[in-house]
């Protein structure tokens, strides 16, 4: 990355404001298409769910909704490295803004199962091929390596920070149809939906091309997904998404039973319990600028201490603890994503970072639905458990509690040599 001064919006050294402004137009254009995006997509999931089990009145239909957030994952990646031989990553991400307008917009209008899964399919695909071109060209809208980590937490920001705004959305809009039925409802929102995807891919139009390359290069260099596997950092770090995807996973998907059942609090106190957690990946991220060494060693000392945070957090007596045990849980969880993210970008080269991204999502998304999934059928097949030291737990405190063991387990047994994340060598 060149020296050129850093960009202003993030407080550090500026340049005159025309250039400043010309420089790091591009990263803005991509922050505001993938925030206005996301705002839609989870508006979208939420409405999804509800226009299900409106049409089968089924929770194992519901259920289904969450495994289309899985499936994808077995052809997004291979779909992806294939799309890099041709393709620029800017190519990629309007071809795949593109596919998802029309998807969405159609998806409500005819009201079968089946036709609603497969364009729930075609949506969740497209998106999985869209996040890696994303993330593989941060680096290039950046001026300096301390803004990368910071870029990181801005796209991250967008992506998830997205999801108690979209949840909000669909209830205003749930309200102001509250005389029409759901699937009425359901197709306003999912046309919402479709026009923050063209927000998006007017954004991304405005950007310069990303890398392009040739296709006799990728060839010969490989350019499939099974190469991403043979990188020895993707190999680390493969792991350490899993195990925050599983942690993640498991804490949204039962969180509220835990909050109502085990801690005696309501439905607000868990929102609130959410957006501590939101409070607390933002405060991480301003912590990890400050950190002068972002290594996998830095990416195994934090992973420890997410796993011990999350298996602390379901033996909280009260609503309180729980809610600080959230602050620290999104700052870990902002932190080791980040430094992920920051490693492989830094330290993959041009085609082979996107394979890196595409292993990378591919990993995240999965382990979230996986986890989603075990954590809610654990939780109800258990009944309280009789744990030494600990006494009589209740369900879904042993699925928490086991979550974050695993977690630190991941962490200690990728870190022993010749493990995961021994050290700090790079694939150049």
């Amino acid at each position: 990355m060149s020296d050129q001064p850093r960009i202003a919006a993030f407080g550090i050294a500026t340049a005159p404001a025309e250039r400043t402004d010309s420089r790091h137009r591009p990263l803005r254009d991509l922050l505001f298409g993938q925030a206005v995006s996301s705002l839609g997509d989870w508006m979208g999931t939420v409405a999804l769910m509800a226009l299900v089990l409106e049409i089968t009145d089924s929770a194992t239909a519901v259920g289904g909704v969450l495994v289309l957030r899985l499936a994808p994952t077995v052809l997004a990646g291979p779909l992806a490295a294939r799309l890099t031989r041709n393709w620029s990553r800017r190519r990629t991400m309007l071809a795949m803004d593109a596919i998802r307008v029309p998807a969405v917009a159609i998806l409500p209008w005819v009201t079968h199962l089946w036709w609603i899964y497969i364009w729930a399919f075609v949506v969740e695909l497209a998106g999985m091929v869209f996040l890696p071109a994303r993330d593989a060209s941060i680096p290039d809208l950046v001026d300096d390596e301390d803004d990368l980590a910071v870029a990181n937490g801005l796209v991250l920001g967008t992506s998830y920070g997205m999801i108690p705004f979209g949840a909000g959305l669909f209830a205003l809009v749930s309200a102001l149809t509250a005389d029409s039925s759901t699937v009425h409802a359901a197709r306003v929102i999912f046309l919402v939906d479709a026009l923050t995807f063209v927000v998006s891919y007017l954004a991304i139009a405005r950007l310069p091309e990303l890398g392009i390359g040739a296709r006799g290069e990728a060839d010969a260099a490989g350019g499939r997904f099974r190469d991403a596997l043979r990188l020895p950092l993707v190999r680390r770090l493969a792991p350490v998404a899993a195990a925050v995807a599983f942690g993640l996973g498991a804490l949204f998907s039962i969180g509220i039973v835990w909050v109502n059942d085990v801690l005696h609090a309501s439905d607000t106190e868990f929102g609130l319990l959410v957006a501590c957690f939101g409070v607390g990946a933002a405060a991480g991220l301003l912590i990890l600028r400050q950190l002068e060494r972002r290594d996998l060693a830095l990416v195994r000392t934090l992973l420890i201490l997410l796993g011990a945070v999350v298996a602390t957090m379901s033996q909280a007596p009260a609503i309180g603890l729980a809610l600080l045990g959230a602050l620290g849980f999104g700052a870990l969880c902002a932190m080791v994503l980040a430094t992920s993210m920051e490693l492989l970008q830094e330290h993959l080269g041009d085609r082979d970072r996107l394979l890196g991204f595409a292993v990378f999502h591919v990993v995240i998304r999965g382990g979230l639905a996986l986890a989603a999934i075990g954590a809610g059928i654990a939780s109800d097949v258990l009944d309280r458990v009789s744990w030494p030291l600990l006494g009589r737990l209740d369900s879904s405190q042993v699925v928490l509690l086991s979550s974050g063991l695993l977690v630190v387990a991941v962490a200690l047994i990728a870190g022993r040599p010749g493990g995961a994340v021994t050290d700090a060598t790079t694939d150049d």
